[in-house]
């Protein structure tokens, strides 16, 4: 079964006006009295998340590991006439496609999850290796804890537009024997009442725990760390409870 970052067109059905409107407030928020001209998202996808950051006069670089994605990325970038660095390769060796400092770089999308919890700390290093002196390192991911703890099986989301074509996604988790995970996603295009179209997709993940993401970053000597709900503002609901969250850190 394929994976939904092959298929761009329908990862960014998602998207709308109002998503991004959610993410640029989300960077106004967090970037607001933080001296942030440089932007380096090393799993940028689409550029859904961090694509807002160009509203707010920030330099944007990414990278990722699908061709397919930094396609789509370029073709929203070219709409809105911007210039972006974009460089296909893995995040657990970014430092060595990318020569400057960035003021900030990020891992946006749950990305880190995709890999070991072993290579989310090198990820985090190599991530670091690209921050200028008193720059910052950010990323967001799934509730990992909450999952663990609840173990839901079943993720519903809200149905959405595409024209006059209703698209209802769900997702089916499983909890491997190995402690990884398996996401199955399952979307429904509608019509009149009948469903026309089902694409389905897996996606597999290896949990990773918010203390071994903060001891992580306390390790590499970042300091005014600072976990929050993700998207910022959208919720007031606590930390623990919340479906994904987000961590900023600043470097020495």
């Amino acid at each position: 079964m394929g994976s939904i970052y092959d298929r761009a067109d329908i990862y960014d059905l998602l998207e709308d006006e109002y998503r991004y409107n959610v993410y640029r407030r989300h960077w106004e928020t967090l970037l607001k009295n933080r001296q942030i001209e440089t932007f380096l998202d090393v799993s940028i996808g689409s550029g859904s998340v961090t694509l807002p950051v160009t509203d707010l006069g920030v330099r944007l670089s990414g990278s990722d590991l699908s061709e397919v994605m930094l396609r789509k990325c370029r073709e929203k970038a070219d709409a809105k006439n911007l210039s972006l660095e974009l460089a296909c390769c893995d995040f657990r060796t970014v430092s060595e496609h990318f020569s400057g400092k960035y003021d900030c770089v990020a891992s946006t999308g749950n990305s880190l999850p995709y890999v070991s919890n072993e290579d989310v700390c090198k990820t985090l290093e190599q991530m670091d290796l690209l921050v200028k002196p008193g720059g910052y390192l950010y990323f967001d991911v799934r509730n990992w804890d909450k999952i663990l703890r609840e173990r839901q099986r079943f993720y519903l989301y809200n149905p959405f537009f595409d024209g006059d074509t209703r698209i209802n996604l769900i997702q089916v988790w499983d909890y491997n024997e190995d402690e990884s995970m398996t996401f199955h996603l399952l979307y429904t295009f509608e019509k009149e009442n009948r469903i026309f179209q089902n694409e389905k997709f897996e996606e597999h993940y290896i949990p990773v725990r918010r203390k071994l993401l903060l001891s992580k970053l306390q390790e590499m000597g970042y300091e005014e760390i600072e976990t929050m709900n993700f998207p910022v503002g959208i919720s007031n609901i606590s930390v623990d409870d919340t479906d994904w969250y987000c961590v900023m850190a600043r470097k020495p």
